[in-house]
């Protein structure tokens, strides 16, 4: 079997004496959507942080694509071809959803030219087409969203790991985002992704590990997931997991 592009090897992180992470493992297979569920305050986005550089672990290790990359800083994993959105979206607000888009293409254009061509494409592909020319920060939720979304695709990413990019949306955009989602991995981006709606966690992913108290305390696929009892006292709640576990929403 091949070596996951992604493997997290019983990672921690210390803060003073609170652990926000206990010794978590998670893998992630080239061309897969990865889920990672669990309680806020679970340290899902803590693992995220050491995963993609922007904190350093107090142990276990990170490798991608066969290499060690623990602790290496965020900017050096993102020529790597490694990006994450961000779960309190935050564009720069003076600018354009165009040149928003841009400063993330110039890691691979040096001419201006060529990233903003870059981000037109970007947007385009994500349903932003329109709104190039508008502020960012007069973007609805939705929009925000998934201008996020094109920051990090603009570093043309293996690995993109989305940190609640469904939250704060209504059904109807829950619905439109999903085929999005599934259309990145197509095009062949690797996506891990934290995820409170469980609807497209159904829809989405192949594999999910569920994270409570730090401690990845399940894994398997998504209907293996909603009826485990562990999953359900800590996380889902007897409702969820009776109307999830019924049914898988069609691709």
């Amino acid at each position: 079997m091949a070596e996951p592009l992604l493997a997290v090897d019983n990672i921690s992180r210390r803060f003073g004496g609170l652990i926000a992470v206990d010794n978590a493992s998670l893998a992630a297979r080239s061309g897969s959507i990865t889920a990672l569920i669990g309680p806020n305050g679970a340290g899902k986005t803590t693992l995220f942080a050491m995963i993609t550089g922007f904190l350093a672990p107090s142990g276990g290790r990170v490798r991608y694509d066969g290499d060690d990359i623990t602790g290496e800083p965020a900017h050096r994993l993102a020529r790597r071809g490694i990006s994450r959105t961000f779960q309190i979206v935050q564009p720069f607000a003076g600018l354009t959803v165009r040149d928003n888009i841009a400063v993330g293409a110039h890691l691979h254009h040096r001419r201006r030219a060529d990233a903003l061509a870059a981000a037109e494409k970007i947007a385009e592909e994500v349903g932003l087409a329109d709104y190039l020319d508008t502020p960012a920060d007069s973007l609805t939720v939705a929009s925000r969203k998934r201008l996020e979304l094109c920051r990090a695709l603009a570093i043309r990413p293996r690995l993109l790991l989305l940190d609640e990019v469904m939250a704060g949306l209504n059904p109807s955009e829950v619905r439109d985002m999903i085929p999005l989602i599934r259309a990145i991995r197509d095009r062949g981006a690797t996506i891990v992704l934290i995820e409170h709606v469980m609807q497209a966690v159904m829809s989405l992913s192949e594999h999910v590990y569920v994270l409570a108290e730090g401690r990845i305390i399940a894994e398997g696929a998504p209907a293996e997931i909603v009826s485990n009892a562990r999953v359900i006292e800590a996380y889902l709640g007897e409702g969820a997991a009776r109307r999830y576990g019924k049914t898988r929403d069609a691709p």
